[in-house]
């Protein structure tokens, strides 16, 4: 049976999903972006402070489920400038240093709310 991840500690959908979903020992993380929770303000206007803000959301997700980082074992990154990726990549290794979960990192041409990041993540109990 599945069960709808809902806090208020990450930003509240902005459409028709859930935040997560936890099923069979696997949680699915909708793409967070740097979405304040407290205020639905966007956080920061570079890669850095996004990409932190991003993780920070999937983090509270996990939270709620009784998970934390370590239990990410797939990630999606979004980012609009592939330039950017050095940067990215620095703040996604500070929240990932051991046993990092394999990733995709894909250029877009824009993201919602004109984020600059946008990151999704499936963990395992």
């Amino acid at each position: 049976m599945s069960e709808v991840l809902n806090t208020s500690k990450a930003p509240a959908a902005i459409g028709p999903y859930s935040q997560g979903i936890k099923t069979n020992g696997l949680v699915f993380i909708s793409g967070q972006l740097a979405i304040n929770p407290a205020d639905g303000s966007m956080v920061g206007e570079d890669f850095a402070s996004q990409t932190r803000q991003s993780i920070e959301n999937i983090k509270a997700i996990l939270e709620s489920a009784g998970m934390t980082l370590s239990n990410v074992v797939k990630a999606t990154v979004y980012l609009t400038d592939m330039s950017q990726f050095s940067t990215v990549n620095s703040v996604y290794g500070e929240y990932f240093k051991e046993k990092a979960p394999a990733r995709v990192a894909v250029e877009v041409s824009k993201l919602p709310k004109n984020a600059l990041v946008e990151i999704d993540a499936i963990a395992a109990e």
